[in-house]
This record gives structure tokens, sequence and C-alpha cells, in this order.
């Protein structure tokens, strides 16, 4: 163990808690995971905490990488990668699988392996399979360290769309018309598949969404206008996940809403809308992403309707089972009534993502929002979570 985490002599400063930043990985959503990645390293706090930054390949390859926020921003349009800011080709990073003990380590070909020190907590900023949807959550369970953000089970619910509308659905909170085309059907009979969303189509009209129903950040979606689409629409989706869903069109506004986990139980932010955007059929990665489609903070919705789309993002929150943050998305319909398209478990969180500068209007800063999920993590422990 390396020296810094001995005990204190009581003339000595504590050492200060460990984060251990883990960002990138396997997912199509890499490049949003490293900006998202650069802004909380840049926010962390470094009079209080000591930070491990840890990038994932695409090959899935855990490495220790430069401690440069600023190289991880999007530039002429497209998104960094790890391997730009990974400190060596060659080591790697282990986590321990001791829960008795937290030390990092770094491994070399041919040299003997170095303890990076203890990690008190994990703040994985990934998005997408591999990261956001259980499983990275699941090694950290087994490796005993605390970790930012939701658990196993409710981080695979944020990410399984048919799922998630399922148990939406058992807590009664209102979800659109939906239809999921599993791996085995498109195998066995495609005529038939197609038929079912084509009778979908008969009852709930075109256009529909055919989305991967394992990924996020609009990654894989596309708008389908008429049948002449729906094939090409489907090969894209399955790029991302062999699993599909296809979503009627709501006509109506999205309304996003941010919930953090105080001391006291989850609290909702304010509101905010996300206007159609004017360069794209809807609100696709580019306009999130590359082109920045600004939304409207705070949304302007009346009293009642802030107040219930307030409870109805704490009601999802707490029907996954989740802790620490979530972005609930909804429709606000013609007919007045809150529809849940879905939740994201660790949303984009770079300054002028959505869910940070809901709870900027809120009253909580970007730095505040950093350190509270820190010290939310902080305070639980690990197992069954």
């Amino acid at each position: 163990m390396s020296t810094e985490n001995l005990p204190q002599s009581p003339d000595q400063q504590p050492r200060k808690p460990r984060v251990a930043v883990v960002f990138g990985g396997r997912s199509s959503e890499h490049g949003i995971s490293m900006v998202t990645a650069g802004a909380v390293l840049s926010a962390v706090d470094r009079t209080r905490y000591d930070v491990l930054p840890i990038g994932i390949t695409r090959e899935g390859r855990w490495v220790l990488t430069a401690d440069e926020p600023q190289r991880m921003a999007i530039a002429d349009r497209r998104t960094p990668e790890v391997e730009d800011l990974a400190e060596s080709g060659e080591g790697g990073v282990v986590l321990p699988v001791d829960p008795a003990s937290r030390e990092v380590v770094y491994s070399e070909p041919g040299s003997v392996p170095k303890a990076l020190g203890e990690v008190d907590v994990v703040f994985p900023v990934l998005h997408g399979p591999y990261g956001e949807d259980g499983t990275l959550q699941g090694l950290l369970e087994l490796s005993g360290v605390p970790y930012v953000g939701s658990g196993v089970l409710a981080s695979a619910v944020g990410q399984d769309k048919e799922y998630m509308k399922r148990v939406f659905t058992s807590f009664g909170l209102a979800v659109g018309p939906y239809l999921v085309i599993r791996p085995r059907e498109w195998e066995r009979d495609r005529p038939a598949a197609r038929k079912k969303i084509v009778d979908f189509a008969g009852d709930h009209g075109w256009p529909l969404f055919v989305k991967p129903a394992r990924a996020g950040s609009s990654i894989g979606i596309t708008k389908v206008e008429d049948l002449s689409g729906l094939d090409e629409a489907i090969t894209e989706a399955h790029r991302h996940d062999p699993k599909i869903l296809i979503e009627a069109a709501l006509r109506g506004r999205e309304i996003e809403c941010g919930v953090l986990e105080f001391e006291d139980g989850p609290r909702a932010s304010l509101p905010a809308e996300i206007p159609p955007p004017d360069a794209h059929a809807y609100y696709d990665f580019e306009a999130k992403y590359i082109d920045s489609t600004p939304g409207i903070v705070p949304a302007p919705l009346t009293g009642e309707e802030t107040a219930e789309v307030q409870r109805l993002a704490v009601q999802a929150f707490e029907a996954a089972s989740c802790e620490g943050l979530v972005r609930a998305d909804f429709f606000l319909t013609e007919d007045g009534e809150f529809v849940i398209n879905e939740i994201n478990t660790m949303p984009g969180f770079t300054p002028i993502s959505m869910y940070p500068q809901m709870w900027q209007a809120s009253g909580v800063g970007y730095g505040e929002l950093v350190d509270r999920l820190i010290q939310a993590a902080l305070r639980r422990s690990t197992g069954l979570r």
C-alpha cells in the first residue's frame, strides 16, 4: 500500500477522499462520456478530494489517463477518445477484487504492478451499455467500492426501455404506445415482425420512432414517416442493439425534470422544455451534442403543471429504485397529461446539459451538484442496492 494511505499521526492532515472518475467505455456513447468526464474533472473541488482519472477504451481496456479536462471537449464536431489521453499504450488499471481493500493497481507488461492508492468512491460517467446498465455497478458492488448513482437493478431498468416502461406502468405512470421486436422474432420470421409493426402503425398512425431498446443519447433512432423507411430504420437500430423498440409519435411538448438525492430524500428540480430543433427532424444526437440546441429553463408551465411533473419525476425515481440522480423525460400532451418517455440514470452532465442547467435554475450550481453526488455515494455502503 502506498504511504499516503497509511494511518495519519495526530499532527498530520487526514487523507482527502479519493474519487476515481471513470469514463469512456465500449458503448456508442463513448465520446459523450468523455465530454461529461471533462466537465466533472474540472468541477471536482481539489481542495477536498484527490482525483484519479480512469478511462475505458472502446475495446474495454482500463487505462490511467492524463488529468487534462480541456482535452475532453467536442472539437471540430468530433468527440474525444480515451486513447488520446492514455498515459501508456500498454499499461492497464485493475480495480480491487477484495472488499477489504480499495487499492487500485496499475499493471504494465514486464513490470512490477504499481499501487495507485486506495479509492474511496467511484464517479462513473459512462453512458449506455457496459457502464450505465448495471454491469459496471455490479463490478463495483463485488469490489466493495462506493459509487455515484443508481445500483445494479435501477441501472439495468433505466437502460432497457422495454422494462423501464413496464416498471412505470406497474407504478401507475402513463407511458406512450410502444411495441417490442425481440431478436428471435426478427431472425425467425421477418415478414411477421414487419406485419406487427404495420398493424401497430395502423392503430397509432405514422410517423413511428424506431429505437435500440438499450442505447441512449438518441443514437440509432430513426423517425420513420411511412413503410418505405422501415427496414432501413430497423437495420440502423440493430447496429446498436438486437432488441428494438417501436414507439408511436406523441403530439405535445417535451418536458424534462431532474431528480437529485439530498440527505432527506430525492427532490425534483425546476423542469425544462426542449423546443423542436429547427434543423433536425427531432431532438437527435446532432441536435443535442453537436449543434447544442438550447432548452428553455425553466419551462414555461403553470404552477400546477410544474408541481405535477416534479411529483411524477420523483415517482419515477422511486419506482425504479434509483439513487443519486436521474433525468426524467416527459411529453405534455395536447390533452394536458404528462406521459413519461424515459429516465436517464447517468444523464448528460456537461455544464450546458439539461440536467445541470435545471439544477442551476433551482439554486444548485455545477460544482455543488458534483459535490452532493460524491457525498451521497460516500454516505452509502455497497451491497444489495
